[in-house]
């Protein structure tokens, strides 16, 4: 049996705005896999959590900054931020921002951060002109 659909049908333009919508959909746990890569380098330790429920919606990363002090950050579609100031725990009435990235949300909370940032910033340049790129 042969269908003919035509572009203006409205159920396949439903299907083809939901099948667009599906595939930009974002798996927060693999997200939050590649954050915790970008920067394990200038924290103390960094670790997608075990203990919490992930999701493809939201997941959670444990963080020991280089001063020492622990954080437990929510991942989700609006960014990331702070929700214990321990790991594994979160706390539902806390109420913190959202930073649209790992790098701002850590320039906030470490200085330490910052610096290890940096210093590997000019040690990358330092790499490339000795390269002469």
């Amino acid at each position: 049996m042969e269908v003919d659909c035509q572009p203006e049908d409205p159920m396949v333009s439903a299907f083809e705005d939901e099948c667009v919508e599906l595939c930009d959909v974002k798996d927060m746990r693999l997200e939050a896999d590649a954050v915790v890569n970008d920067v394990l380098f200038a924290v103390a330790q960094m670790h997608v959590s075990k203990n919490l429920n992930n999701s493809s919606d939201v997941a959670y990363i444990n963080v020991e900054t280089r001063e020492g002090n622990h954080y437990c950050l929510e991942l989700t579609e609006a960014g990331l931020r702070v929700v214990g100031y321990a790991f594994n725990e979160v706390d539902e009435d806390l109420s913190t921002q959202y930073h649209e990235t790992v790098y701002s949300l850590l320039d906030t909370l470490s200085p330490g951060y910052r610096e290890a940032f940096g210093n590997a910033l000019l040690q990358r340049l330092e790499s490339l002109k000795q390269n002469g790129q």
